[in-house]
């Protein structure tokens, strides 16, 4: 007995040994690109520190967190972040699931539809965000088409200067690109859906959008959960669409989180308030990824 027990042990061990060998590389590249900077953040955030990493930190306790307690522009952009999800994420899973349902088809030519619709999440953000600025622009190509539409009486719209179009405007550009991509999770997921159920569902009289509601909906639950919390996470985060196009303006009304984190590491050198604000921020995501597990159970997908 003791004989095939240790050979199984070893063999059990080796096999443990070889997986870890595989697994260092990416182990070494994830502590120092993404865990050592993490704690170095978190302990930096009870710290007073500028750019200069030579100089020894200053421990100032709970200093930072108290200063972001009562730091009125740090409400304002965590509105305005919250706004940015609210006014992102239903958009882009009703969206991309309408999406896929529509393109879910055996039709001639549909793979080019797919491609088309997909094509925006090929694009640079930094591309997409000069597009769209230009097409923004007073002088710009929608301004233009209104003032053809309307006639010479026509004011032209000031969609990144106006403090009540400005955010909405950004958000469109989040919405251009993502929809593609969570389209495409969310084929997937109606791929794998046996098409002898919507057929059965046809012969008791459930046809049209009420099969959908019927089968599709809660066989794609853990798709729509995924895509709602993947995107929350994606909105939160938002910082290249606001610096290429606002730089945060006008009057703070498109600042987020991310690009306040910029401003006071790098225009501010407030270095340790930064990483305070970015410990909001890490809370802010991983209460999302809560409410992913919390809402997915036992469906969720990783």
């Amino acid at each position: 007995m003791a004989g095939p027990l240790f050979r199984g042990l070893r063999q059990s061990w080796r096999t443990t040994l070889v997986a870890w060998v595989f697994l260092l590389p990416a182990l070494v590249l994830l502590s120092l690109s993404v865990l050592i900077p993490a704690l170095m953040a978190l302990l930096m955030s009870f710290t007073k520190t500028g750019l200069d990493v030579t100089e020894p930190l200053v421990f100032v306790g709970l200093a930072n967190l108290r200063r972001l307690a009562g730091d009125p522009m740090f409400f304002k952009v965590l509105i305005n972040t919250l706004i940015y999800l609210v006014g992102v994420v239903p958009p882009i899973v009703l969206g991309s699931l309408a999406l896929a349902v529509l393109l879910n088809r055996s039709l001639p030519g549909i793979h080019f539809l797919r491609g088309a619709f997909y094509t925006p999440v090929l694009v640079s953000i930094v591309v997409a965000a000069i597009a769209f600025r230009w097409l923004y622009a007073e002088n710009g190509l929608i301004n233009g088409w209104l003032s053809a539409f309307v006639g010479t009486d026509f004011v032209p719209i000031g969609f990144l200067t106006n403090p009540f179009l400005a955010l909405p405007a950004v958000m469109l550009v989040t919405l251009w690109k993502g929809l593609g991509y969570y389209m495409v999770i969310f084929l997937a997921g109606l791929q794998g859906i046996p098409k002898e159920l919507y057929e059965a569902a046809e012969l008791d009289g459930s046809d049209g959008l009420r099969k959908h509601i019927d089968i599709t909906l809660p066989l794609l639950r853990p798709y729509v959960t995924l895509v709602a919390v993947v995107s929350s996470i994606a909105a939160t985060k938002v910082f290249e669409e606001v610096f290429l196009m606002t730089q945060g303006g006008p009057a703070d009304t498109t600042r987020t989180l991310v690009y306040y984190v910029y401003d006071q590491a790098f225009a501010e050198l407030e270095i340790s308030y930064a990483c305070t604000v970015g410990l909001a921020l890490f809370l802010l995501v991983l209460l999302l990824t809560a409410v992913r597990l919390a809402f997915a159970g036992d469906q969720g997908l990783l």
